[in-house]
């Protein structure tokens, strides 16, 4: 076993927010601690979020108030990649449509873009992020302007978003009302499309990041996509069972608890023959099913799992029924 925690190899921390960090208004426990920490031995922080409905400057006193250190510079959103996306493709002043919040309008107005609100407007793009007021009217303005015309940006296509009071409609769906109404599929800024990674590194300056996140089709495709490495945390979205069925694309190379393993070394998974352990855990494959034996930290059983699970399905996806039995009580409840 490496004596070194997880965290020594990188320079900084790419960490989502909602389920990674904080749950609605409160934090996710441990969370706060292991980033103070994590700043106190010189690792970056960034929170690189595709929620696009708040500025930095209110996220990063979000975060204060929850006592997580950040700052304004530190806080990195889908709707700034979108406005940077917008940027690059139209003039300087160029009337947008903002369907979302105010964490869209002021993005593009760092860049130079003058938000609207109408397709009377003429506007050359609609960036669309997710907003608690979000109306009907809003979105009718914005398939109104795709109709005619103007590039269509999504913030995320996140399809759902973790709350304390569960799993929300997302950005995704919402966007689904324009593209269903106007045949036009919109470009996506946020994770796990490239935008969102280039806005974190332009940044950050980061040359050894670590992906931070607690789902597998944005936060891990991403780094996936990105070709760096990544923490899947078991606060928010996914559960033992979506890491098991996993497909290549979304296999993290680290699952944790939550944040306080960062400052934890790694365990070591090992293969031997035909079987894959990781501390008091062995797993295997009996047949067409996979099996779990052992005792200690159940974590150490889903690792060890996970290894065996993935060696044998290679680049398909494992059936739920072959793995599930593997998790049943009292090892993992929410799988």
């Amino acid at each position: 076993m490496d004596i070194q925690p997880l965290i020594a190899p990188y320079d900084t921390l790419l960490l989502d927010l909602d389920g990674v960090v904080y749950l609605g208004h409160n934090a996710v426990p441990k969370a706060p601690e292991a980033l103070r920490r994590a700043a106190e031995h010189g690792v970056r922080l960034a929170y690189v979020t595709n929620n696009a409905s708040r500025t930095p400057g209110a996220i990063a006193q979000h975060l204060n108030a929850l006592g997580a250190p950040a700052t304004p510079d530190d806080v990195v959103t889908s709707a700034q990649a979108a406005a940077r996306l917008v940027a690059e493709r139209v003039e300087p002043g160029a009337p947008v449509l903002v369907v979302g919040g105010m964490g869209v309008r002021t993005a593009l107005r760092a860049h130079g873009l003058r938000p609207v609100s109408t397709a009377l407007d003429a506007p050359v793009a609609v960036v669309q992020g997710i907003a608690p007021n979000l109306s009907y009217a809003l979105l009718s303005e914005g398939a109104l302007a795709v109709r005619q015309g103007a590039l269509f940006v999504a913030a995320n296509a996140d399809t759902t978003m973790p709350t304390g009071r569960g799993e929300l409609p997302g950005n995704g769906a919402m966007a689904r009302v324009i593209a269903t109404a106007t045949g036009v599929e919109p470009i996506v800024a946020g994770k796990p499309e490239p935008p969102l990674h280039r806005e974190s590194m332009l940044r950050t300056g980061s040359r050894r990041p670590l992906v931070v996140g607690d789902r597998l089709d944005t936060d891990v495709e991403g780094a996936v996509n990105a070709g760096v490495d990544s923490l899947l945390v078991l606060t928010g979205v996914a559960t033992p069972l979506d890491l098991l069925t996993a497909a290549p694309r979304h296999r993290p190379t680290y699952v944790a608890a939550d944040l306080s393993a960062l400052h934890l070394p790694y365990p070591e998974v090992r293969r031997d023959e035909d079987s894959w352990t990781c501390e008091g855990w062995t797993a295997r494959w009996d047949g067409d099913r996979l099996t779990l034996d052992g005792r200690g930290e159940p974590l150490d059983g889903l690792r060890a799992a996970c290894a065996a699970t993935w060696e044998a399905v290679g680049d398909d996806r494992a059936d739920e029924d072959a793995v599930k039995a593997a998790l049943g009580p009292p090892l993992f409840a929410r799988g």
